[in-house]
C-alpha cells in the first residue's frame, strides 16, 4: 500500500473522500497493518492503535482506524478537505505517510 519515497515519508495512493467526522481515518484493519509494518519498533510489544501521520497537500493529518471506512480509502473531515487540493472527491490521490521517526517529530512540534 505504501512504498519508500524519501527520508521522511512513504508514498501511497488512496481514495480520498469527505467525512462528517472530526478526524481523518482509514479502515481499521489497514491502520493496524500499516502500524505493525511501518511504525512498530523491534523492541518488545508495539502498540498498533497509535495514529498514523499522513500528508495530503499542505496538511498533516493524524489518521485513526475506523471500521466503517472502505479499504484503500482515506476519510478526511470536510473542513480539512476544503483546504487541500482534492477535486471532486472521492478521488484517487497520492498520499504521504510520515515514517515513524518523522511522525514522532511532527507530534512533538505540535504540527499534527
Amino acid at each position: 500500500m505504501f512504498e519508500a519515497f524519501s527520508s521522511g515519508y512513504y508514498l501511497g495512493r488512496l481514495y480520498v473522500e469527505p467525512t462528517r467526522g472530526d478526524r481523518a481515518a482509514i479502515n481499521s484493519r489497514h491502520h493496524e497493518r500499516v502500524n505493525e509494518q511501518l511504525y512498530a519498533d523491534d523492541e518488545g510489544i508495539s502498540r498498533t492503535d497509535l495514529p498514523l501521520v499522513m500528508k495530503i497537500g499542505p496538511a498533516h493529518l493524524s489518521v485513526h482506524g475506523e471500521d466503517d471506512v472502505p479499504e484503500r480509502t482515506l476519510a478526511v473531515p470536510e473542513d480539512v478537505l476544503e483546504n487541500v487540493d482534492v477535486e471532486n472527491p472521492p478521488s484517487l490521490e497520492e498520499v504521504l505517510l510520515a515514517k515513524r521517526d518523522h511522525a514522532a517529530r511532527l507530534f512533538d512540534m505540535g504540527a499534527v
